[in-house]
């Protein structure tokens, strides 16, 4: 064809890859399809497919279809098949910002294995996007990116400049008519021509003199068989195929006449954004946060304390990861089905980053003594970590006292006592076998064999988890017990006795991703402090915790009055409201006739924990909610069952918040639980984590489309409004309620379909009408930790960020596994990452370096200062390749010092050797 084209189309599918179909079923398809475009493209070589974006298609493929590698690298290489940058199609919110960079650099390195990725940022159905996704897309060296849904109304073009929080930006291709806006154009072949005119007038506005962009897919579906043929007969139709990077870096992602989006892309303009697949099938959004968690620590333990390889691990864990976050996977807008299948994947990527870690913990176990533990901080800063230990205690009365290898004593609480006695039976001497068959090696019923005592018609043990004597001998047990037997052949007294033990709680000092070896031991040494309360702890006073940051009150009612150190008071906190969902896995759908249920039939509150380290108190309310809906959608059941909710309230020695853990059984379908933190007066927006960023929300958001435009919102590890701070275990939906007057957090969403076709909120289906039964939640333990931090100044002055991680990373700790009583080793530092507003969101081996990503979470230009067992530095993009190096200062001796200075809300990437 000659000219400039008046469409330029591009035949694409958007492929799901699990949805209302699981993930097997749906390969079936898309190997056919695919097999179809290998066959197509090599048959014509005008013809042009570009693979949605996602890299899996093409390993999903290839998986079934090794043999046809080389076709698909030599249509990449060609031109002809556009694939990456993505591995998956993600949905930006629910998953974290380190996250989608591991997404990207899985995708961009698959697809550069085949010959080249897709230099697009390609977002065709996201449902809405996070405000850093143009600086990671830049900081990758993509300079385009192309999308739909999230995009502001005032948009008029088909072109703009997205930007950062940072100044990054990027080109977008606006799909504002959808993914598929040329399929049209095709369902009359006789009418092509005339299609193509009518569409190229009514778009002129969007394009001006630009061809048009004429996306030709939809889901799981290959272009029609005779679309060249059409094509080439178009006549003065001018029509041209070409992938979409062809058609999108034509334009200049510099142009200065683009106009301008900022931040995130949340609005309904143009595109429904499905916000309820935040709130539906929590279990899915814990399990992510828990998997990125522990792997994440894995990697940083593994990249600090371990020289063992587990890049394969690691790799293989974060492929389980990335592909859960696809839009349809972890949102939990599939089928039941599903829905299994993306947790069961999540809780394989937990358990593969449990392993390392443990296996690491090992290591380090290693060079501690047995009646000793090793504690291992996983934050790049020195903290007091509360860490539970399990300690021998023979003696009845005496205290247990902790301490260091350099003499520094801890504080400890005791929080209870083991039982000793695991077996007393009787048994005919016939049956002492049976006994014996018991003992493997010297561990018996979880312990080992420490001693034992024999007589006739008598014999007990004695287990430890260490043994103090240096030997067990089975053959002589055997040999002394046929002898006593063949003494006294009548009945036997077979008893297991346990050396006391102590579970306690120590505060531990532990530096920057350091490790501690601590010591708890039976009896005062001269150096520990007298028995009490250490400075600023924490003290229980019947339905009252204090310490001299924060004190909580638990009201009548059950909800929580918090005080700040700031004389800030935040009351009624954790009130739980239940109300009606007529909704579907995509969108809340409020009963018209709604009946809310907030106020407990019973209170009962009872202390758990007294002190000093940690008082946690129990309070379980008991709540009437309705069974279910009506058989009128629009009014809730008459009948209700009886719940109890119990709430542990935690503080903590040292922390300035108080942590919440809410659980119950939940027995009832069709309905919405929030919790609520009220505010001391109206705050006119939120400010919450997401992905590299702290995003600001106001009270309102903006529709247009086909969807009511509801102001929930995601929230990643924390959301902050007014007085009130509150620290999330996973992303959480939340919304600013009551005109700004609290925080109202969703615990459970529960409703039976995935999409129905008559919403109250929404004007069209979001799919097809099936029954999700398990997205109830009937008789499923539902469970939410989070924290609430109150504070005057905002999230910023409080170090919210900070403490959000400490609530998220717990220390780790293992027994030691060297010789009994030796000394101590020393403490050792790890990498300390200091700097205002610098958050760290990863610390991974990379080879024999660790490589190091720094956010600046802060409106103003900030410095980090990283202190570490590190020689060179130097910076990288985000794909992991060479930038310039920094200097490094320290006293040498394997003892290094960087300093880097970051603009706001910076992205940097480093390489420490």
């Amino acid at each position: 064809m000659s000219g400039t084209p008046e469409i330029v189309l591009v035949p694409h599918t958007h492929w799901d890859r699990e949805w209302y179909e699981p993930f097997q079923v749906f390969r079936q398809r898309l190997v056919e399809v695919v097999g179809d475009v290998l066959d197509r493209a090599e048959a014509d070589p005008e013809f042009r497919f570009t693979l949605d974006g996602q890299l899996a298609a093409v390993d999903d493929y290839l998986e079934i279809r090794p043999e046809h590698r080389e076709r698909v690298e030599a249509l990449v290489r060609g031109g002809q098949l556009a694939v990456g940058p993505w591995h998956i199609l993600l949905d930006e919110f629910l998953c974290s910002g380190e996250t989608i960079v591991r997404n990207l650099e899985i995708g961009w390195r698959g697809a550069s294995s085949l010959g080249g990725a897709m230099p697009v940022g390609y977002l065709p159905d996201m449902f809405g996007h996070t405000a850093q996704m143009p600086q990671i897309l830049a900081r990758a060296g993509i300079r385009h990116a192309g999308l739909w849904r999230g995009a502001p109304g005032r948009l008029d073009r088909h072109g703009f400049r997205w930007e950062a929080p940072d100044g990054s930006a990027v080109r977008v291709e606006y799909l504002f008519d959808g993914y598929g806006n040329a399929l049209d154009l095709f369902a009359l072949p006789s009418r092509l021509g005339e299609a193509v005119r009518e569409y190229r007038q009514s778009t002129r506005d969007w394009y001006g003199d630009d061809p048009v962009l004429g996306m030709l897919g939809t889901d799981h579906s290959a272009p029609r068989a005779d679309l060249m043929e059409l094509v080439r007969g178009a006549g003065d139709a001018r029509l041209a195929v070409a992938t979409l990077p062809e058609y999108v870096t034509r334009f200049d992602p510099d142009d200065d006449a683009l106009p301008v989006a900022s931040g995130e892309l949340r609005s309904h303009a143009r595109g429904n954004i499905l916000p309820g697949v935040v709130s539906i099938r929590v279990g899915l959004k814990q399990a992510m946060a828990a998997a990125e968690r522990v792997v994440g620590d894995a990697e940083t333990v593994a990249a600090l304390h371990s020289d063992e390889d587990f890049t394969r691990f690691f790799e293989v864990a974060w492929r389980r990861i990335v592909e859960s976050t696809a839009h349809d996977s972890v949102t939990g807008c599939g089928v039941d089905e599903t829905a299994d299948q993306v947790e069961s994947r999540l809780h394989e990527a937990a358990q593969i980053g449990r392993a390392v870690r443990g296996s690491v913990l090992r290591t380090v176990a290693a060079g501690v003594p047995a009646d000793a533990h090793a504690v291992v901080n996983t934050v790049p800063w020195h903290r007091n970590a509360l860490v539970e230990l399990d300690v021998a205690a023979p003696e009845t009365d005496a205290a247990v006292t902790a301490e260091t290898a350099d003499g520094t004593t801890m504080p400890v609480q005791e929080l209870g006592r083991s039982d000793t006695v695991l077996g007393d039976e009787t048994l005919d001497a016939g049956e002492l076998d049976r006994v014996l068959r018991r003992i493997h090696g010297r561990e018996l019923f979880g312990q080992q064999i420490d001693g034992y005592t024999l007589r006739p018609g008598f014999l007990e043990f004695t287990v430890a988890q260490v043994p103090s004597t240096p030997e067990f001998d089975l053959a002589t047990l055997r040999a002394e017990l046929e002898a006593a037997a063949a003494e006294s052949p009548d009945r036997w007294r077979v008893r297991t006795i346990a050396e006391p033990r102590r579970r306690v709680l120590v505060s531990a000092p532990v530096d920057a991703s350091g490790q501690v070896a601590v010591r708890a031991v039976q009896g005062a040494s001269a150096d520990a402090p007298a028995a009490g309360r250490p400075a600023g702890g924490v003290r229980v006073d019947g339905e009252t915790i204090r310490s001299d940051d924060v004190r909580v009150d638990v009201s009548v009612d059950g909800t929580l009055t918090v005080h700040g150190a700031d004389g800030t008071v935040l009351r009624g906190v954790g009130r739980l409201v239940s109300g009606g969902d007529r909704g579907d896995s995509y969108n809340y759908g409020p009963p018209a006739s709604d009946r809310l249920v907030e106020t407990p039939s019973t209170v009962d509150v009872s202390v758990v924990e007294s002190g000093p380290l940690r008082g946690v108190l129990r309070v379980v309310r008991e709540y009437d909610w309705p069974v279910s809906l009506s058989a009128d959608v629009d009014t809730r059941s008459s009948e209700t069952v009886r719940v109890p909710v119990t709430t542990l309230v935690e503080l903590r020695s040292g922390e300035p918040f108080i942590r919440v853990d809410v659980s119950f059984v939940n027995p009832v379908r069709d309905h919405r639980l929030r919790l609520h933190v009220p505010l001391p007066s109206p705050a006119a927006e939120s400010a919450a984590d997401g992905q590299f960023a702290v995003v600001r929300r106001g009270l309102e958001s903006e529709g247009g489309w086909g969807e009511y435009p509801l102001p929930t919102y995601p929230a990643s590890s924390f959301v902050s409004a007014g007085e009130a701070n509150v620290l999330l275990d996973h992303v959480t939906e939340y919304e600013l309620a009551a005109d700004g007057a609290e925080i109202a957090l969703t615990l459970l969403r529960a409703v039976g379909w995935m999409s129905v076709n008559l919403h109250p909120l929404r004007d069209e289906p979001a799919g097809s009408e099936f029954a999700v039964p398990g997205a109830q939640y009937v008789g499923r333990e539902v469970r939410t930790r989070l924290a609430v931090l109150p504070g005057a100044g905002g999230w910023a002055p409080a170090d919210v960020v900070r403490w959000a991680a400490e609530f998220r990373h717990e220390p780790l700790v293992m027994s030691g596994a060297a010789a009994r009583g030796g000394p101590l080793p020393a403490a050792v530092l790890g990498l300390s990452v200091d700097g205002a507003g610098v958050d760290v969101s990863s610390v991974r081996p990379i080879g024999d370096e660790a490589e190091v990503r720094l956010v600046a979470m802060t409106d103003e230009p900030t410095t980090a200062t990283l202190t570490g067992a590190f020689g060179s530095v130097r910076r990288t993009d985000l794909l992991g390749r060479d930038q310039e190096p920094l200097d490094v200062g320290g006293a040498g001796g394997g003892s290094g010092r960087a300093e880097i200075t970051l603009s706001p809300w910076e992205i940097a990437t480093l390489r420490l050797s």
